[in-house]
């Protein structure tokens, strides 16, 4: 196995585009050394990206915040304009293990690990947030929804990577909200998750709202109905009803050890519907 520290993108692209054999990207490292010591991968390249220009950084960028695809968690969590503005998604990359893991987990790593229960990726999604891929041919912008393809497997072709994660700006009356339901108080992995990103308009009544599931289908399920159900009402009971049951529908889980398919149906549903009561009441603080 050989190790290279890359010291810019161009450097970084062509070392993986290089590579005939498996590579792997570290950024934080959280996933890819448990991988390595457990034997699950044995890449012949592994390409450690910290030492690129802004890949710790934090930028705002039109009215939203790009964040480096190294950026920590503990990073993440210290920033004051991410978290007045997406709070659902820093509440969701702080969940990510331990206070140490927290020091070295990234936004980015968690997406590309490509976990069906990864805690970050539903909160993303439901932000609309987009992810800068580059690779041989250029940078491109993809949804942070295309990223993940199955367990474990993305859309990132040979050569390509994320530099950074975009959170776009919002409205006023705007705020998000994540949840996720395990079977211990802490260090583990959820059963289910919901993520919830809304707008409320001067009177009260939902303009937008989209919701993400996770942990219920091999990658993230965005339940537009679920969004819809909530579009245009005062978020009463009727609505919440109607995507609590959306969202139940949407979710396509298994059945295993940790959790029956009806069991994460019904959570995926009642996870959702808490999480939209609390984002609305941090949308109706921002008014």
């Amino acid at each position: 196995m050989r190790f290279e520290v890359a010291t810019s993108v161009a450097d970084a692209v062509r070392l993986l585009a290089a590579e005939p054999g498996t590579a792997r990207v570290l950024a934080g490292g959280t996933d890819v050394l448990v991988q390595l010591r457990s034997g699950m991968v044995e890449p012949a390249l592994v390409v450690d990206i910290k030492r690129i220009a802004g890949m710790r950084d934090i930028v705002a960028e039109a009215g939203g915040f790009r964040i480096g695809a190294a950026v920590s968690g503990a990073e993440l969590g210290e920033h004051a304009g991410v978290r007045a503005m997406w709070p659902g998604v820093v509440e969701a990359m702080e969940l990510i293990g331990s206070t140490q893991v927290q020091g070295r987990a990234t936004l980015a790593g968690n997406l590309c690990n490509a976990s069906p229960a990864a805690d970050s990726v539903p909160a993303m999604v439901a932000a609309e947030a987009v992810a800068r891929v580059a690779g041989p041919d250029g940078e491109r912008d993809v949804p942070v929804a295309a990223i993940p393809s199955g367990p474990g497997r993305t859309t990132l072709a040979r050569g390509e990577f994320i530099t950074s994660i975009f959170l776009p700006a919002r409205p006023a009356r705007s705020s998000d909200a994540y949840l996720r339901f395990i079977p211990r108080t802490e260090m583990d992995i959820a059963v289910c998750s919901a993520g919830v990103s809304l707008t409320l308009g001067a009177d009260g009544t939902c303009t937008a709202a989209r919701v993400a599931l996770g942990a219920v289908a091999p990658t993230v399920v965005l339940v537009p109905e679920a969004g819809a159900a909530l579009v245009g009402t005062t978020l009463g009971t009727e609505a919440l009803d109607a995507l609590a049951a959306a969202c139940a529908a949407a979710a396509k889980p298994i059945d295993d050890k940790r959790g029956t398919v009806a069991f994460r149906k019904k959570v995926a549903g009642v996870l959702a519907r808490r999480a939209t009561i609390i984002a609305a009441e941090r949308a109706r603080a921002e008014a």
